[in-house]
């Protein structure tokens, strides 16, 4: 069996891996708008998630919205 061709050469790999293993902060956190995606929608999403349940048990524990 022949082997399968790579994708890429071997010199442009360990080019693009010595430039990653240099870099001193995240890859996911490189430009100033990476940010918004990486930290803020998330930080969105849990606190919206933290008021429903709160708000969930605040009505559970007066009786609110119950269906009869």
């Amino acid at each position: 069996m022949s082997d399968e061709a790579p994708f890429r050469p071997r010199e442009q790999l360990i080019e693009k891996q010595r430039l990653f293993q240099s870099m001193h902060k995240h890859t996911h956190l490189k430009g100033p708008m990476d940010k918004v995606t990486s930290v803020a929608i998330p930080l969105a999403l849990a606190g919206s998630c933290l008021f429903l349940i709160g708000r969930g048990i605040y009505n559970m524990s007066h009786g609110i919205g119950k269906k009869e």
